[in-house]
């Protein structure tokens, strides 16, 4: 790999790794006379960025730790010492440098210190997870030709002990280091058995001239109601040269046009000269935007992002560096609400009913990705959610987390490395001041901030979990991270004469300024605000309580979480056979089922679809589940039930008692058995679709505890001239009530009870029907603003009713038209229910009405039980893999639907996109509660 350009080269490739303790040669002979000629004993093809499990994963020396029990039979740090898993790196690099130019080489992210050796020449990594290193090679790399680059890594100083009972963060010893505290194991997570030890970020060379610039720190200011914007400008620029640098320094801003064209925005050089070896700090004049395109999160607008370069050319030398980030104007505000109590958002003054769920990191071996960043995070934009908060004995997630949360307008909530339970509040009580080292800590986290602050999409910054940090760790935080008075929460003008004046520093001279520091994650308008234990609960919760008035008391919810079992192709996928068992069901003497599971799923951290003493089992409720598939099938539906009732029980009191609530977890970053809403094989369970239902911008919903039908407004603008049809249907296709509501209006960010839904009252209510809502606009051709199904019961029944409904063969007209671009494919489906149907309705389907491509393929289901067409879902495979396989799924897909239902005469239109790799047919099938037996329709 050859660097001579100025700019950045990753070292991403063609490295090895080897155990240091099976390497005799010292670093200064390994990068001079006794290099490795290549992957052969007892070096091997290395991962990075990656873990040192990771690469003894990718050589096949180790087991998958995330299939089955294969974890247990991997030596672990505590049994093994930290030697077994201190290893070396090597790799080589060409440079071709010109006199003037300097060469630096970059570590984003080690675990947790290390050695440098370069063409036999030594310099060191200091310790901590979290912190940059950039060291200067000028004077020892070869100008002109290869050079040789070993690595020592170096494992935590305290990686811990695993009781034999787990525990949260094992026996707390991580806490000691300034490293991720999830390592040790957790209620949701086994041990990971290297610690996360590696170069698990990306590795990188930079070259410059004289002047190199650092840190550039970005900030929008706003006046006139946000008609008027100022851009400020920080940036540490360092003549790394033994002569004085005579500079001219550019800034320029373009918005993104249509069809790829860039509009320039501004174009500023400004004048400056610098001393030779010295740092100094430049802010430039800010710039002035007139009515400038905001960024807006998830649900509420565009995510418009501009790009602002900047540049730095020295006489003599020419361009000497450059830097470029994509910047969203936008102002993020937030406030203790006197209402609620609650911690209230505001974003460009309008405030934001948050809707999120929390986050751990996407991977346990540290294998990210942009490519699986970006299907993250979209993940969560499809289930309208607009926040996710980074826990904080995970990660300080990484710069592409935050690109993609600035492209799909995701809010972040980004905590440090502090947990309850290893902090000070575990059980035995740990650690209670702490890390070790203070200045270590606060350095990583002055650094993480540096790294991320230009990000739009970081809404928060917050001490810890369930926990704030040391005192002293805490005051310095607290003045470090002070609001800029331009973006302390109030009301008040500001008097425009004097709202950039010289008595005031410019914003983007704070270390931040623009966003609020929150001591920890249960104080300050979180759970109760005074650090008590009131996050959660954690477990199965009977859906109708999420709307009761004594479920969660206070404003904010920063945990609550539930079940999260997968779909069965996962399960034989990361699991032998042995773990296709399903659990037990144990009838107890109150009546209540204790559910047994199977020692695999145990590890892998099952959680019960049952509560004893306070939840039946739900699902049994739909019947006792023959095997695997029945269970599953069955889970689904309970997720989907779970989730769409946690979040519209939660926003059907949106400003009245709550302000937000973020679900424990969105996702796992293993094979994990509770709380997700997609697995590890990035397949999505139907509580996602639960969610993406339920957080719709507007809504329609059946509130479960008082039976009123209620309609969310979260958005800026009053819904008027609206209605809803109500239609009940049952287990035969009938339907048995029918109506629609006069028209009505429903205000800005406010939810409206409008009617009752009596059939549950009628004389004749079948024990089992299904509830389909439409809300639509009178005025705008009866246009399908929002639609929800529910399956529903009467009072001291179940779903056993819908064992019936599965040997029911409802007819289907399925007609697919297909486009690639590339590897990509874009499928759209539309979905008719044919069965015959006398009931008329004002009211057309959610057909999506742009071009199509050609008609590719029509499947017609012919027949003869009339009904609803129950619980459908697609899924994407490869067509040339063996059907006896045991996973043929391409993933991710993304569908715009899933996990859906329709009545009789209905059609809807499911949009899917995917990527397949080269050589690899995908095929559509189509499955059901009515259809046991997979349908191809693509």
């Amino acid at each position: 790999m050859a660097v001579a350009m100025v700019g950045k080269t990753l070292l991403d490739s063609a490295w090895l790794a080897a155990r240091s303790t099976e390497v005799e040669a010292t670093g200064v002979l390994l990068t001079t006379t006794l290099q490795p000629s290549g992957p052969s004993p007892p070096w091997m093809e290395a991962a990075i960025p990656g873990t040192v499990l990771g690469t003894l994963l990718k050589n096949k020396l180790v087991p998958d730790p995330f299939y089955g029990l294969n974890n247990e039979s991997i030596v672990d740090i505590a049994d093994s010492g930290r030697e077994y898993y201190t290893f070396w790196f090597f790799t080589t690099f060409e440079s071709k440098l010109t006199g003037n130019q300097h060469i630096d080489l970059n570590f984003r992210g080690i675990n947790y210190s290390g050695e440098v050796y370069l063409n036999g020449h030594q310099k060191i990594l200091p310790k901590g997870m979290f912190r940059r290193h950039s060291l200067d090679i000028t004077d020892i790399v070869n100008r002109n030709g290869k050079n040789l680059l070993a690595v020592l890594i170096h494992p935590p100083d305290h990686p811990g002990t695993i009781p034999p009972e787990g525990g949260q963060g094992g026996d707390h010893e991580i806490g000691k280091d300034v490293a991720t505290q999830y390592v040790e194991g957790w209620d949701w997570m086994a041990p990971i058995r290297d610690r996360n030890t590696g170069i698990w970020d990306e590795v990188s060379i930079s070259v410059t001239g004289p002047v190199k610039l650092a840190d550039p720190h970005l900030v929008s200011s706003f006046f006139d109601d946000y008609e008027r914007s100022y851009l400020h400008t920080t940036v540490d620029l360092e003549n790394k040269s033994s002569l004085q640098a005579e500079c001219s320094l550019t800034i320029q801003v373009t918005a993104e046009l249509d069809e790829g064209m860039r509009l320039l925005e501004h174009l500023q050089s400004f004048e400056l000269s610098i001393p030779p070896g010295t740092l100094i700090t430049y802010t430039i004049p800010p710039l002035l935007f007139d009515k400038p395109n905001l960024w807006w999160p998830n649900g509420m607008g565009k995510q418009y992002l501009y790009n602002v370069e900047l540049s730095v050319d020295v006489r003599g030398f020419g361009e000497s560096d450059s830097w470029s980030h994509q910047f969203g104007f936008r102002k993020i505000e937030s406030i203790i609400d006197t209402a609620t109590g609650g911690r209230l958002f505001r974003v460009n003054g309008q405030q934001i009913f948050i809707r999120g769920g929390n986050w751990i990191l996407s991977d346990g071996l540290l294998r990210l990705s942009a490519k699986r960043y970006m299907a993250d995070i979209k993940f969560h934009a499809d289930m309208n959610f607009n926040m996710i908060r980074c826990w904080g004995g995970g990660l300080a997630e990484r710069p592409e987390f935050y690109h993609y949360c600035d492209v799909y307008g995701i809010l972040v909530w980004q905590e440090f490395w502090i947990t309850g339970d290893c902090d000070g509040r575990g059980v035995i009580v740990s650690n209670p001041n702490g890390p070790l080292d203070h200045d270590l800590f606060l350095l990583c986290a002055r650094d993480t901030v540096k790294l991320l602050r230009n990000h739009a999409s970081l809404a928060l910054w917050v001490g810890g979990n369930e926990q704030t940090p040391p005192q002293d760790i805490n005051t310095a935080l607290i003045n470090d991270l002070k609001l800029h008075p331009l973006f302390k929460c109030s009301d008040e003008t500001y008097n425009l004469a004097e709202d950039l004046s010289e008595e005031s520093d410019d914003p983007s001279q704070y270390l931040d300024g623009t966003r609020a520091y929150v001591q920890g994650s249960m104080w300050d308008g979180f759970a109760n605000g005074k650090g008590d234990f009131t996050d959660g609960p954690y477990e199965i919760q009977n859906p109708e309580d999420f709307f009761k008035d004594d479920f969660y008391q206070y404003g904010f919810n920063p945990e609550v979480g539930s079940v999260g079992i997968p779909v069965a192709t996962t399960i034989r996928a990361t699991m032998p056979p042995e773990g296709w068992q399903i659990p037990s069901f144990q009838k107890l003497s109150t009546g209540y089922i204790e559910e047994i599971p199977n020692p695999i799923w145990e590890y892998h951290k099952y959680i019960s679809y049952s509560n004893p003493d306070k939840v039946h089992d739900q699902i049994e409720a739909y019947g006792h589940p023959k095997d695997l598939d029945d269970f599953c099938e069955k889970a689904q539906l309970v997720n989907y039930v779970q989730y769409k009732a946690l979040l519209e029980g939660w926003t059907s009191r949106m400003w009245t008692k709550y302000t937000g609530v973020l679900i424990w977890k969105t996702q796992n970053p293993w094979t994990g058995l509770r709380g997700q809403f997609y697995d590890h094989l990035h397949d999505q369970t139907a509580g996602f679709y639960g969610c993406r239902s339920a957080a719709e911008p507007i809504h329609v919903q059946l509130n479960l505890s008082t039976y009123y039908i209620e309609v969310v407004n979260t958005t800026s603008n009053e819904l008027s001239d609206v209605a809803i049809e109500i239609s009940v249907w049952d287990l035969d296709g009938a339907r048995p009530y029918y109506k629609v509501t006069d028209k009505f209006s429903v205000p800005a960010k406010k939810v409206s009870p409008i009617v009752e839904m009596n059939y549950p009252k009628s004389t004749n209510a079948k024990p089992v029907y299904f509830l389909l809502l439409k809300l639509f606009g009178v005025s705008d051709s009866n246009t399908i603003i929002s639609r929800n199904f529910y399956w529903l019961h009467l009072p001291d029944s179940d779903y056993n009713a819908l064992e019936l409904h599965h040997g029911k063969k409802v007819p289907l007209k399925i007609t697919s038209h297909a486009s690639t671009t590339e590897s990509t494919f874009n499928i759209q489906i539309d979905v008719l229910n044919t069965s015959k149907n006398s009931n008329s309705s004002i009211l057309g389907s959610l057909l999506n009405s742009s071009s199509r491509p050609e008609i590719s393929r029509i499947i017609e289901i012919n027949e003869t039980d009339p009904g609803v067409a129950f619980f459908l879902h697609f899924s994407v495979h490869s067509a040339n893999v063996e059907e006896t396989a045991v996973d043929t799924r391409i993933l991710p897909v993304n569908y715009s639907d899933n996990y859906f239902s329709l009545v009789p005469g209905e059609e809807l239109t499911i949009n899917i996109s995917f990527e397949v790799s080269e050589g690899i047919t995908p095929k559509v099938l189509l499955e059901g509660w009515n259809y046991h037996e997979e349908i191809q329709v693509y």
